[in-house]
């Protein structure tokens, strides 16, 4: 072992007071150190935290490293003791390596694609206009959140895989409850079960009646019903939580950064270029793990088979070593490349329809208002806690000049 490997001895799990954008202190000092540190995880076991941008996107392409849920046995935040970790269950691709991965994702891959995703604008536009009117009709203040943020890329979602209307509500509150990170265990885990019934259910009805959706396309493969409510329930819960924490949490950066929000503002053209750094400036998903199948060099250490390593989205997304400035927010930069989706096999299966609804969302709520302005105090907008797994505001009062 290198004389200078660092070490960080707790996760962190707050940020900065008034830097809510930028990822923990220790994280940054974690990544000045050195791309890669040692890491003890609460139960004992001795990872890795990987904090560089080159380290982490090498992590991501490498089938040495295990994405399956069973081989992380390690909590970054909690000692679970010796309580054995099971398989992901059917369909749940994001917890699984080669070929079950493929199994589950290759069926998806042709849902999603550019050109059908962007053949959703006007869907998106549609929906993002109808949740501006009932803003404007409610006038100020509003929490943009519960008005716009969630509502937006739940429905298109929802629309998507075939979940009826009136269960939208019910649906969504499901969902905020088992990934928001603040209830108990025993809420969410409460949660996440009735989800899964609700999934099995949704399939059933599909299978029977099948309708023009992603859903009842894939009752025509060979996947299993229980193979089908675990793939259902991985893309409601990514094509929900990030979409509308980086919708209202980059609304609170835009807010805070009125240069780059007037740019915006003046020229529509710089739209595409925003939407990709505010990814990265934010990297709302900040942290993933894997498991060593075999020792592997790593950023001159030798991380051994069945560790477990944590890789650093928000600290890689603002690597020096890679972007110029990176804890600058500007919506002019050149040097593209961000990991907020994710590299490798498991790079996000809905990044373009992420990409449609921010492309619409921004420039519609700002044109719509163009004194927007944040309602309370920037130090009192409650954030969501380190432990949830996807990064963002919890509320966003908002005002503008009626």
């Amino acid at each position: 072992m290198g004389e200078s490997l660092h070490t960080v001895t707790t996760l962190p799990t707050a940020r900065q007071p008034g830097c809510p954008f930028d990822p923990p202190a220790e994280l940054v000092d974690a990544r000045r150190h050195g791309p890669i540190s040692r890491y003890p995880f609460p139960d004992g076991h001795q990872g890795w935290l990987i904090t560089g941008y080159d380290l982490v996107r090498s992590v991501l392409a490498d089938s040495r490293f295990s994405s399956r849920k069973e081989l992380m046995r390690h909590h970054p935040l909690i000692d679970y003791g010796d309580i054995e970790v099971p398989p992901a269950p059917p369909g749940e691709f994001l917890l699984m390596d080669e070929p079950q991965h493929s199994r589950y994702r290759k069926p998806l891959v042709g849902r999603f694609t550019v050109r059908r995703m962007r053949q959703l604008t006007e869907r998106v536009e549609q929906i993002t206009a109808d949740h501006l009117d009932a803003m404007e009709k409610a006038g100020p203040p509003v929490d943009l959140v519960t008005a716009f943020a969630k509502p937006i890329p739940v429905i298109v979602i929802c629309e998507l895989l075939g979940v009826p209307y009136e269960d939208r509500g019910s649906f969504q509150d499901q969902i905020d409850s088992f990934l928001g990170g603040e209830g108990s265990e025993e809420e969410q885990i409460a949660a996440y079960t009735a989800t899964q019934h609700y999934l099995a259910e949704l399939v059933a009805a599909k299978r029977a009646n099948p309708t023009d959706d992603v859903l009842s396309d894939l009752t025509d493969s060979d996947l299993t019903d229980e193979e089908l409510r675990g793939i259902s329930l991985i893309l409601l819960a990514a094509g929900f939580d990030t979409t509308a924490n980086m919708l209202a949490l980059g609304t609170f950066a835009l807010l805070r950064n009125p240069a780059q929000l007037a740019a915006l503002r003046a020229d529509p053209a710089l739209t595409d270029r925003a939407v990709e750094e505010l990814l990265r400036y934010l990297s709302v998903a900040k942290t993933f793990m894997r498991t060593a199948l075999e020792d592997v060099e790593l950023g001159g250490q030798t991380v051994e088979a069945g560790t477990t390593v944590i890789v650093s989205y928000n600290t890689a997304n603002r690597d020096p070593e890679r972007f110029a400035d990176p804890h600058v927010l500007d919506l002019q930069r050149q040097d593209g490349g961000h990991l907020a989706f994710g590299h490798g096999i498991h790079q996000c299966l809905g990044q373009q329809l992420a990409r449609v609804e921010m492309r619409v969302a921004f420039p519609a709520l700002l044109n719509r208002f163009p004194t927007l302005r944040l309602a309370v105090p920037a130090e009192e907008v409650g954030l969501r806690p380190e432990t949830a797994d996807i990064y963002g505001v919890k509320s966003l009062p908002v005002a503008w000049d009626v």
